[in-house]
């Protein structure tokens, strides 16, 4: 027997950390295969059908032949459509150019923190927030620096709490809004400042167009020299699609575009062409599940508060509730499992967003009410059996 495998992957490699919200999801499916009931409160993933339009406009791509390679940056026709979206939305005028179409909006942060980050650099990200951010930094050797942020302040990083953290080393700042986990959207005023600090910064906008009270905003509305992410998953249903795109700043397209011919080539092309109907015509789709997750939003939060977990910023957008169960356990990942085993409730734990989100559990009201309401009724029962 050899003494050292040849088979030796990279440190970095190693380094990156499981994506908790999966893991449950995981477990959930071996609990589920072996007879149990499991209700899925751990994910971002709609239930709704991707929109009848979308659906009917790839079947006409397959059949017409698209299914070939597109333009690195990604089919013209979705290109302008994106442009003409930031146009009557947001009122921002952006050239086709900016516009980098790739297989959803993860391939496109790899690209964004290669092309960044130079060893050392820092990002600081509001802690908490989306779990696999820290690993796409740490991958090309950047830095995370946690920003703590308030319930108060519905976990948005303020302007005053960044400057107090900027250094030599900080090369970006990213944000996310609304945000995934707290449900949250940060104001006009916070993002301009934030657009006008000496630092790069990268907007993850992917869940615009699911916001139920207040205004979203985009980081394009007060800078051109910010980097935003968006695309198709959560707002259109269409997950399983993997399509997404990043609005790049001018003097800085060329090299993206280089980054993504060379290690992406370019998004499928019949999915591209899903895109273009989904931003032509997924708008009342869209309208019908916002008001749905609205209506199941107001549900999820009263009876989280009724069984006696703490929700002291009430979500306004995308769908997720992050609530305080540090009174119960102040293991987060503990906790979640012990739900699943017990309840066959599947919820994520706070530890995957950041340190300042354990003890939390964040619960997705992607699911039917119906689901909603008997997660529910499991909950309370296990929290009281529990508390006896």
């Amino acid at each position: 027997m050899l003494e050292h495998s040849k088979l030796q992957l990279s440190k970095r490699a190693h380094a990156v950390t499981p994506f908790l919200a999966m893991e449950v999801m995981e477990r959930a499916k071996e609990l589920e295969a072996a007879g149990r009931e499991v209700i899925y409160l751990c994910l971002g993933e709609p239930d709704f059908k991707t929109p009848d339009p979308v659906v009917q406009a790839v079947v006409e791509a397959v059949q017409a032949g698209e299914t070939s390679y597109t333009h690195s940056l990604g089919r013209l026709d979705l290109r302008e459509e994106v442009v003409a979206h930031y146009r009557s939305r947001y009122g921002v005028a952006l050239q086709p150019e900016q516009v980098l179409v790739s297989a959803g909006t993860s391939p496109l942060m790899l690209l964004l923190f290669s092309a960044l980050l130079e060893p050392g650099d820092e990002v600081i990200l509001p802690d908490p927030s989306y779990a696999c951010y820290p690993n796409f930094i740490r991958f090309f050797d950047g830095v995370v620096r946690y920003l703590p942020t308030r319930s108060e302040d519905a976990f948005q990083p303020s302007p005053q709490s960044v400057r107090q953290m900027l250094g030599p080393k900080t090369r970006a700042l990213m944000v996310n809004s609304p945000s995934n986990p707290a449900g949250s959207v940060l104001s006009a005023d916070w993002l301009q400042q934030l657009a006008e600090l000496p630092i790069t910064l990268v907007s993850d906008e992917i869940y615009h167009g699911l916001t139920y009270l207040g205004e979203e905003r985009s980081a394009l509305e007060f800078s051109s020299e910010v980097f935003v992410l968006g695309g198709f998953s959560k707002t259109y249903a269409m997950t399983g699609w993997r399509l997404g795109y990043m609005i790049i700043p001018v003097e800085c397209v060329r090299t993206f575009q280089s980054l993504h011919q060379n290690f992406l080539i370019s998004a499928n092309n019949f999915v591209q062409v899903a895109g273009v109907a989904a931003l032509r015509y997924g708008q009342p789709y869209v309208e019908t599940m916002r008001l749905e997750y609205d209506r199941r939003r107001r549900f999820l939060l009263d009876g989280l508060k009724k069984i006696g977990l703490r929700v002291e910023r009430d979500p306004v957008a995308a769908f997720y509730i992050l609530a305080d169960a540090r009174h119960i356990s102040s293991d987060s990942k503990l906790l979640a499992r012990e739900i699943l085993e017990a309840t066959g409730v599947a919820v994520t734990p706070g530890v995957d967003f950041g340190p300042a989100a354990e003890g939390f559990l964040r619960f997705s009201y992607a699911n039917s009410l119906e689901n909603i309401e008997r997660a529910l009724q499991l909950l309370a029962g296990f929290l009281e059996s529990r508390q006896a």
